[in-house]
């Protein structure tokens, strides 16, 4: 079994069609579809090639409804509301009991991740048992510079830390350039998205993987795969460690993480629980949770 934890409707041009035979091509039996709920002005207009935004957001809910509702046998059902907007608890809540939402994301907004809004909102999830993804991206130049001088999404690291420890009861998965440049402690985080190198001992993720229990990573996109490619002596040790902790995403519609893991001599236990087997236990609890 492998569950994509990470992914998009209508995402990077792929419609339902496209995407289920995607998930095919690359043995993938269930993928999780995410929406992105933020106010115009919050993303780059450079992404916008990959979505139809609409009065939901950049990537609405109901697109993501569609696809599960069309095909329930491969599409797992997320959702973030803005914890900004005053009803978001409540609308997270009926989207769990109406609809069947498991899991709390993606959130993506330019606020800091340990807004007291935000830590109500967390709070509600880990009551629902749903695991909240986030996204975090430093501040860096674009050359558009309306409406927005860059893209910077939670605040960094240290607030989303702070998130964590502040809601203990809630399961928080990371992602993202923001979150996977503290794999290693060569201070280049807010200095380039994608750092390349060996991993400097200190990373911030492995201080708080080893200080928060109800911390996970989702290996999705280009920085999660940069993360471990970058220094693949320093990935193997990092998995076999935080094995129960780390969930296969793409965020994309490719095989390059399947490939590199592929090429790490992985006990079959292990890749079982990064494919699939920690995602499904986080989703049995939720269910069981939710009763």
């Amino acid at each position: 079994m492998r569950i994509d934890c990470h992914n998009h409707p209508d995402w990077h041009g792929h419609d339902l069609k496209k995407f289920i035979a995607d998930l095919d091509r690359n043995h993938i039996d269930k993928s999780f579809v995410l929406s992105w709920e933020c106010n115009v002005d919050e993303y780059d207009p450079d992404s916008a090639r990959y979505f139809a935004y609409g009065p939901e957001g950049p990537i609405p809910f109901s697109r993501c409804l569609s696809y599960v509702e069309r095909a329930p046998d491969r599409f797992l059902l997320g959702y973030a509301p803005d914890p900004r907007k005053p009803d978001a608890c409540e609308r997270l809540r009926a989207m769990t009991a109406i609809y069947g939402v498991q899991l709390c994301g993606e959130l993506k907004l330019r606020m800091m991740y340990d807004d007291l809004d935000a830590l109500r909102m967390y709070r509600v999830a880990g009551e629902l048992g749903l695991p909240v993804l986030v996204h975090i991206d430093y501040e860096f130049p674009n050359s558009y510079g309306f409406p927005r001088p860059n893209w910077w999404y939670g605040g960094g690291i240290e607030p989303f830390a702070r998130a964590v420890a502040a809601c203990p009861d809630t399961v928080f998965i990371g992602h993202a350039p923001g979150f996977w440049a503290h794999i290693s402690g060569d201070d280049q985080f807010d200095k380039v998205a994608y750092p390349s190198g060996r991993v400097v001992p200190g990373g911030r993720i492995v201080q708080l993987l080893d200080r928060y229990p109800n911390l996970y990573c989702d290996t999705s996109g280009g920085s999660g795969c940069n993360a471990l490619t970058r220094d693949p002596v320093f990935a193997l040790e990092f998995l076999l460690k935080y094995q129960d902790r780390i969930l296969f995403g793409r965020d994309d519609f490719n095989s390059d993480l399947q490939d590199f893991l592929d090429s790490l001599p992985l006990p079959a236990d292990v890749r079982e629980k990064i494919d699939s087997g920690n995602l499904e236990r986080l989703l049995a609890f939720g269910t069981a949770k939710r009763g």
